[in-house]
């Protein structure tokens, strides 16, 4: 009789994912002569922080090459993980009706984060991670040279600016890279936090104002739609702002979309 096949061998158990402080500093790297199909063949395989063990893929970034605006966030959540593009779950979809109250389409302005992967949980970047991803990002801003950069929260706040605070900075110009930047709030905090878009469109009219177009011209919605009941894609940025001095408010104002905000 024939013998049976023998057992095939126990697959090899997956490496343990090394942590930040295992893992090799990542050598230096000079972008300065990098076009946007080099940066982003750097980006795709790009192995220089812990982040990559667990990503589906890098979030590189999208929008045109020479947008008059740019906005940066923090990090990709799960949807943008699993698309390969920024801002797509709730707090995009809010981003979104953002740009376009600011009489944009969202395909005319950059959105990028700090990082270019999902942190594990959704937690914000350390300095670590952020260090190693940053000459991606401070490469895309030189090649674009965006009239204005528009920061969404605290994270690029702290790693682009080196501020903190995001309820006492908002609204407040500054530059990075000699461009004229304004921190304003994230939209995963303002969908927990809708108190809060009257301020956000306060700095995004402002953002406006600098770019030459009229917020009167904006039409008015009658009805901001309510928060999701869930978790939106950035839990930890709603954790942070929503934790910050002054973030708590005991009366109401406005909602966003009763003052001609999205």
């Amino acid at each position: 009789s024939a013998r049976p096949a023998p057992a095939a061998p126990a697959p090899a158990p997956a490496a343990p994912a090394l942590s930040a402080a295992e893992w090799p500093a990542p050598p230096a790297l000079d972008l300065s002569q990098s076009d946007w199909q080099a940066l982003r063949d750097l980006v795709t395989p790009c192995r220089r922080c812990p982040l990559c063990q667990e990503r589906t893929q890098t979030v590189f970034g999208e929008g045109p090459a020479d947008a008059e605006l740019m906005f940066i966030g923090e990090a990709p959540g799960r949807d943008e993980d699993l698309q390969g593009r920024p801002f797509v779950g709730a707090a995009g979809q809010l981003l979104t009706r953002m740009i376009e109250a600011m009489q944009f389409s969202r395909d005319e302005v950059y959105i990028a984060n700090i990082v270019k992967c999902r942190p594990p949980r959704n937690r914000v970047p350390d300095p670590a991670e952020a260090a190693a991803c940053l000459p991606y990002l401070r490469r895309q801003i030189a090649l674009i040279r965006p009239k204005v950069i528009v920061t969404l929260g605290a994270t690029p706040l702290l790693y682009l600016l080196g501020k903190t605070g995001i309820t006492r900075v908002r609204g407040q110009w500054a530059e990075i890279d000699g461009i004229p930047t304004l921190p304003t709030y994230h939209p995963a905090f303002l969908l927990r936090a809708p108190e809060r878009k009257a301020e956000a469109w306060e700095d995004l009219k402002a953002v406006m104002v600098r770019l030459g177009r009229d917020p009167a011209a904006t039409p008015r919605r009658r009805q901001e739609r309510p928060a999701p009941d869930g978790p939106t894609d950035r839990p930890e940025t709603d954790r942070a702002q929503a934790a910050a001095p002054g973030s708590g408010s005991p009366h109401s104002t406005p909602a966003a979309g009763d003052q001609h905000s999205p």
